[in-house]
């Protein structure tokens, strides 16, 4: 994971060709697995050339650094726009899980590369989550200051949060043929408002 990115196109043609490609990487390596995929794999599914492929990436590798940086990307802008209009962060950490969870649903073979990355590529999997973990943290400082949530140590609560919709993603979701994700945030939104306390 060592080789320098190359540079993203510039034109209209270029740019969807390289999202047509990062698109059938998806498929490919959410499908069988980084190991077993090939790039001509890539390409075939892509239905462009093997050597159009290298305009845009250096390799597989790139590809798929790319895949969970776009994971990321995806699911923090999905959780931004439906905590957008929440009255207050209880409320957002409602929105925020069940836009999570919507993201696994919609796009499992994704989840499934960012899961993979942690073998694969751990720098990239250690930033997906660490990048998540600083965003969320600041917003329940925020959130603390405006007397929206006790205070606390808002990075420990970012982590154990997270670690809720990862897990309840990989339950609820992924193992699940029809998943009601409106029970499941119901249940544990209940649980971060209240806790266990009787």
């Amino acid at each position: 994971m060592t080789k320098p990115a190359t540079a993203k196109p510039k034109t209209k043609r270029g740019k969807e060709r390289r999202a047509k490609i990062l698109a059938a990487a998806e498929q490919v390596i959410g499908q069988k697995g980084f190991a077993a995929a090939s790039i001509a794999d890539i390409t075939r599914a892509a239905g462009t050339a093997l050597g159009t492929f290298y305009i845009y990436f250096s390799g597989k590798d790139e590809v798929f650094r790319e895949l969970v940086q776009d994971m990321g990307h995806a699911t923090r802008s999905q959780a931004a726009e439906r905590i957008a209009g929440a009255a207050n962060r209880l409320e957002a950490e409602r929105a925020g899980l069940e836009a999570y969870l919507t993201v696994v649903r919609d796009r499992p073979l994704q989840y499934r590369i960012v899961e993979e990355a942690r073998f694969v590529d751990p720098e990239a999997y250690r930033e997906y989550y660490t990048e998540f973990g600083k965003a969320y943290a600041d917003q329940l400082d925020q959130a603390a200051g405006r007397g929206e949530i006790s205070p606390g140590d808002a990075e420990v609560r970012a982590w154990a949060l997270m670690g809720i919709a990862k897990t309840l993603g990989e339950r609820f979701v992924l193992w699940e043929d029809e998943a009601d994700i409106e029970r499941v945030v119901a249940e544990a939104h209940e649980f971060i408002c209240n806790g266990l306390a009787p």
